[in-house]
């Protein structure tokens, strides 16, 4: 089945997000259905996304992270299809119709992406190296692609193995790697991810939060990532490889805090949390860090 506007319904999980998602939403077609995921809870944020955009309906939630605020969103998900975005993204004028025009000539796929518009930092994780080098026009194959933008076939991911109840991403996952594990489950089951090199996107990068929550956001990302690494290669790899994977970034960190420690506050938290993310996911511990957001702030947005 191949993919049009009416069967496509765009997520999106925001999180202190107003200062990029107006972009984002406005990219996007009027006539695709766009569903917002608010990890910050805001109802004023809610209330001013649906007053302005007439296909956008915001769902409120408590921080959950990236991976369940995307199946809150998936649940309400009417159609065969659903584009994940971060609210960071930004959609060429050809970047939906590239993508159905390359859905009417491929025969199976679970995941289709567009292109990342800046060559040097592809969004994808090729099959073979040497397709950096020569990228065509046509889809092309990859093992995993990046979730700020990633299109799933419903229909077909729903009847492979391991995925029900809408469980499409870990939920154990807060943040971090839980697209190149959906992608895993994905190829395990033997079927096809795709990158459009026709379809276009801009990521802004590191910038779907606002920037004055830059610092609690920072120690965010690097416990996470650490859990999140760890988490990923035990599940998929045995507790050993994880652990032999690990322990460099894990000793270069505790090293670094120990060289802040005295003369600049804000690095040695960044390595303290990196440290912490390790120990409490090789402790086996849930991903519970959360940046501390003040409940004046989000009614200040």
């Amino acid at each position: 089945m191949s993919i049009s506007r009416q069967n496509l319904t765009v997520v999106i999980v925001s999180f202190m997000s107003e200062n990029v998602i107006h972009d984002c939403i406005q990219s996007i077609p009027e006539d695709i259905k766009i569903i917002v995921v608010d990890n910050s809870n805001n109802y004023l944020f809610k209330e001013r996304i649906e007053k302005k955009y007439s296909n956008t309906t915001c769902i409120l939630s408590e921080n959950v992270g990236m991976g369940s605020g995307n199946n809150l969103g998936l649940k309400k998900v009417l159609t065969d299809f659903a584009f994940i975005l971060n609210p960071d993204v930004i959609l060429n004028e050809k970047t939906i119709d590239e993508i159905i025009n390359a859905s009417n000539i491929l025969t199976s796929f679970g995941v289709i992406a567009p292109i990342l518009d800046e060559e040097n930092f592809p969004n994808f994780k090729p099959y073979n190296q040497k397709i950096l080098s020569n990228i065509g026009s046509e889809p092309f194959k990859v093992k995993s692609v990046d979730g700020f933008a990633m299109l799933l076939n419903l229909k077909r991911i729903n009847n492979l193995n391991n995925f029900e109840n809408f469980k499409y991403f870990d939920e154990n996952i807060f943040l971090y790697l839980e697209n190149d594990d959906l992608c895993k489950r994905i190829t395990d089951n033997n079927e096809n991810i795709y990158i459009v090199p026709k379809s276009k996107i801009k990521h802004l990068g590191a910038s779907a939060v606002d920037k004055k929550y830059a610092h609690q956001i920072e120690l965010s990302r690097n416990w996470h990532w650490e859990w999140s690494k760890f988490y990923f290669n035990k599940k998929h790899y045995g507790f050993l490889n994880s652990l032999l994977t690990s322990l460099p970034t894990f000793f270069s960190a505790v090293i670094k805090y120990l060289f802040y420690f005295l003369f600049n506050k804000k690095k040695k938290e960044i390595y303290l949390h990196r440290a912490k993310g390790f120990l409490n996911a090789i402790l086996g511990k849930k991903s519970f860090f959360r940046p501390i957001i003040k409940i004046s702030d989000q009614e200040n947005l």
